[in-house]
């Protein structure tokens, strides 16, 4: 007995440290009931846990921009198609509707980049920065309206190249109107490269079709489109890589000399969400602008003939101002922090992307879905390009920017519009 005693002591000494997992199990040998109250009790925290992260996760995404205000516009569209059929409302209502989920879209992909560290950020923001001009761009070509396709993605590289990046340059050089602001030049002159190569892309197809030089009409053009749009692809993969080895090199660099950098801030930033939440608001957001998108493609033609407005116009001025929400307003906000390089990378280098990846990936899965999608973009819109890139690149090769600058290529925006308007398309039906 005293034995037992003994023994029953040390095992009361030893339930003193044992965890409570552990002592639930040794309840539930003696009572059931118990190990299934304590349980429910750790269920019932785990779900209120999971209530509280999904309402402030819902609580960021929806109520933290102003921007949202617009969202209902979305669903809105959506109930004027089936009720109406008014293609002039759908349009203009899911264009709208677009404009927040582009802007909390670049915000998701920000906060992923948080989780994956600048070389796997750099990826993310290279797939998902442009993600609303890609996605309608795949609907449109899946209706066959190649002409909507190159001119919306026409239409984004001359915002970002001159909208965008004039913006960016005006409120930095207002807010810091005493000094001239100063970015990478390297970086700029890489990227005025590439975009003169994607405009000589564009340019010998164009100049075949116009000059009737083709050894076999109608079929050279498009292999030659095909043959360099893979070519550009290729290009456009080694420019990445070079462009992410050269910031993590530079990243490194200025952390050893205790300097201030892009990566710096982000190491600084604290994640708003979490990463599966990101992840999954990512795939929430991109289905629902591609189901937007839908409804925006087959408005096109309708608004058009309901508001007097060419096509050329919606598609080079109204679409990308929409897709590139999100771009304006972080470059402008750079800017006027006197982070240009981050302002030149968002405006220029998306401008890249889409000259370079967009407009190339277009074309292969033109080829794939059977669609004769080229790099033929007509006289008028390779000219405009042409000259764009010229005006940008002279713009740049200084490594310095001020407002008159920034007002230059607002300017010349204005003008480009202008043409747009009064512009209408001399082949819409392709041969």
């Amino acid at each position: 007995m005293g034995s037992m005693d003994g023994r029953s002591e040390h095992e009361f000494e030893d339930e003193s440290l044992v965890s409570p997992m552990e002592l639930t199990k040794m309840t539930y040998g003696l009572n059931g009931i118990h190990h299934g109250s304590f349980s429910a009790v750790e269920q019932q925290r785990s779900i209120n846990n999971i209530n509280t992260s999904l309402l402030r996760s819902l609580n960021i995404i929806l109520f933290t921009s102003k921007i949202n205000i617009l969202m209902p516009c979305g669903p809105l569209a959506v109930v004027i198609h089936h009720l109406t059929e008014d293609q002039g409302w759908v349009f203009f209502l899911s264009l709208l509707g677009i404009i927040p989920l582009a802007e909390r879209l670049g915000f998701a992909t920000e906060q992923l980049a948080l989780f994956t560290g600048p070389t796997v950020g750099g990826l993310l923001n290279a797939t998902f920065g442009n993600a609303t001009e890609m996605i309608i761009s795949v609907h449109a070509l899946k209706g066959g309206m190649i002409r909507v396709v190159q001119q919306s993605l026409l239409g984004s590289i001359l915002s970002n190249m001159l909208l965008v990046l004039g913006c960016a340059f005006f409120c930095g050089g207002i807010v810091f109107m005493k000094k001239d602001q100063v970015f990478d030049k390297a970086a700029a002159v890489v990227n005025s490269g590439l975009l003169l190569m994607a405009v000589m892309g564009l340019l010998f197809p164009a100049v075949l079709h116009f000059t009737h030089s083709e050894v076999h009409y109608g079929k050279s053009e498009l292999a030659l489109s095909r043959f360099s749009s893979c070519i550009m692809l290729v290009a456009y993969a080694f420019y990445l890589v070079f462009q992410l080895k050269g910031q993590n090199e530079s990243y490194d660099r200025v952390n050893e000399e205790g300097g201030q950098n892009e990566g710096g801030t982000d190491d600084d930033e604290e994640p708003e969400i979490s990463k599966w939440e990101a992840i999954i608001w990512l795939a929430i957001l991109t289905g629902w602008i591609s189901v937007l998108s839908d409804y925006l493609v087959d408005a096109i033609q309708g608004a058009s003939a309901a508001w007097n407005i060419p096509i050329a116009f919606i598609s080079v001025i109204l679409l990308p101002i929409v897709g590139n929400a999100a771009e304006h307003a972080s470059a402008i906000m750079f800017a006027m922090k006197d982070k240009l390089d981050i302002s030149l990378g968002v405006a220029i280098g998306s401008s890249t992307q889409i000259s370079m990846f967009g407009i190339p990936f277009c074309v292969v899965v033109g080829w794939i879905m059977g669609q004769p999608m080229d790099l033929n973009f007509q006289l008028f819109e390779t000219a405009s390009l042409f000259i764009a890139v010229l005006v940008v690149a002279f713009m740049l090769q200084e490594g310095t920017s001020n407002y008159f600058k920034g007002l230059m290529l607002v300017l010349c925006y204005l003008i480009v519009a202008a043409s747009f308007f009064v512009h209408v398309d001399p082949s819409p039906v392709r041969e």
